[in-house]
């Protein structure tokens, strides 16, 4: 199978594990970590170098998944170099010192396996899905790709036409132009409100250097974690990693990407194109880090608030309140509520598809009319319903050995330790109706909001306006 790079973009980063909230789920949490998992849990290996193994042995598979996940993504760059990680997830497949990019592409063929990597605001990931027998030879693979990258200029060169090209797809989802919209006016002049891409300037002008200084300054021991999931053994991944990954260098300067925290800024942004036949709309407050003890509030807030699509055929017979209303008054083609977080913050909202071009203000006052009941009145059964939601989503999601390294990746380099299912279900299960009232009291009572509207958006409220509706309501 040919190596193929995937882009992750806004839509695609929105889950990953941490803690709970108020006192009643802050005991429960407590209690997770002393009760013994029933279900695996991964085991953990740390190099001289910083360098950390992780893998869990998922019993009768024959297939494993190995990959690194790196604690660095668009985050880690500036306005001039905005693209460079993703432009990295392109090359990396494109030849090494030893190895050309034909080299790469028949050895994958020949052992059957999956390459792949992403890129996302705060990681980047390379990964293999491959036979047992054949772990490592995928591990040696993805070192070669990572430490000797050869960066050769005439592919430096051919990829900037296929970054640009892959450009133009992101521009046709409007989903990712929304939410990459909504980056750019809730975190105004700030690393996290760029786009992975990166502006077509940069895509343009990027070069050797560029792309030396960046794994030179990010692709370091202590921030990264080679996880592997499936038919793998942890001592055998130890010794790999210690061949192949011990001369990384460490950094002068452990943890996080920056050091500043970035500020929520209360905007929008509106780019109005009556050629699109719907209005799509994003609203979002500040929302919660992977290590708030507020996540699984927020978690469960948003599946009070649900999701709802026309296409899907249940009509209004859905456990949220406002589906029934968004249904009954044909208000929207969908919506879909979102708690997007990062490491030490994130985005709490909903984003809106309609053609109902007059209904557009009833479709924001019913928005906020339900984050006003999160904090005053959502019922037990209410709560119930989303928490049983939240674990199907949660827990069904880590089905199959690429899900599993993924989110074990994900949780180390973001948050340093890995939540298990048994603990997840614990903690959801604690959470009470009073955790969600405090969870909304906190984050949605009467906070600036951040909105990007593209399409046909006339009839959209200006800013000011659903400010003031969102205060107006009775708290």
């Amino acid at each position: 199978m040919p190596v193929s790079a995937a882009f992750v973009g806004a839509a695609a980063a929105r889950a990953s594990v941490r803690r709970v909230a108020s006192s009643a789920s802050a005991r429960s949490f407590a209690r997770s970590l002393a009760t013994p998992a029933t279900t695996p849990y991964p085991k953990f290996t740390t190099l001289k170098n910083g360098f950390t193994i992780a893998s869990l042995e998922i019993p009768y598979t024959q297939t494993a998944t190995v990959g690194v996940w790196i604690d660095a993504g668009s985050r880690a760059e500036t306005e001039a170099n905005n693209g460079t990680a993703h432009f990295l997830e392109h090359l990396a497949f494109k030849g090494t010192q030893s190895r050309s990019q034909r080299d790469i592409e028949l050895e994958i063929e020949n052992l059957g396996a999956h390459l792949n990597a992403y890129t996302s605001r705060e990681n980047t990931v390379y990964y293999a899905k491959a036979f047992k027998s054949d772990v490592p030879k995928t591990v040696e693979i993805i070192s070669d790709i990572l430490i000797n990258s050869k960066l050769d200029k005439s592919a430096i060169d051919r990829e900037r036409d296929v970054i640009l090209r892959e450009a133009e797809e992101v521009e046709k989802q409007y989903e990712e132009v929304v939410f990459d919209h909504l980056h750019a006016v809730a975190f105004q002049g700030q690393n996290l409100g760029r786009t992975i891409l990166g502006p077509k300037e940069n895509i343009l002008s990027i070069s050797r250097d560029d792309l030396s200084n960046y794994i030179d300054t990010n692709y370091k021991a202590d921030r990264m974690v080679l996880v592997g999931a499936g038919a793998v053994n942890h001592e055998e991944l130890v010794a790999l990693a210690g061949k192949y990954f011990a001369s990384v260098p460490t950094s002068n300067k452990l943890g996080a990407v920056s050091a500043t925290k970035p500020q929520f800024v209360g905007s929008e942004v509106r780019i109005r194109d009556d050629a699109i036949p719907c209005a799509h709309i994003a609203i979002a407050v500040e929302g919660v880090s992977w290590k708030d003890p507020d996540y699984y509030n927020a978690l469960v807030a948003q599946a009070v608030i649900g999701n709802w699509d026309r296409t899907l055929g249940n009509g209004s017979f859905l456990g949220s309140k406002l589906s029934y209303t968004v249904a009954e008054g044909h208000l929207a083609n969908s919506y879909m509520s979102f708690s997007t977080s990062y490491s030490d913050t994130g985005l709490w909202g909903i984003y809106y598809i309609t053609e109902n071009f007059t209904g557009i203000d009833d479709l924001a006052y019913y928005g906020f009319r339900e984050w006003r009941r999160l904090s005053t009145s959502v019922t037990e059964g209410e709560v119930e319903r989303a928490k049983a939601k939240l674990k199907a989503s949660l827990l069904l999601s880590l089905d199959g050995t690429t899900a599993v390294a993924e989110d074990i990746g994900r949780q180390l380099v973001t948050t340093g330790r890995v939540v298990s299912a048994a603990e997840i279900e614990q903690i959801v299960n604690g959470i009470s109706v009073k955790d969600v009232q405090s969870f909304a009291q906190k984050f949605l009572w009467d906070k600036d909001i951040a909105v990007a509207a593209y399409g046909s958006i006339e009839g959209l409220l200006d800013y000011n306006r659903l400010r003031n509706l969102m205060a107006s309501l009775r708290w």
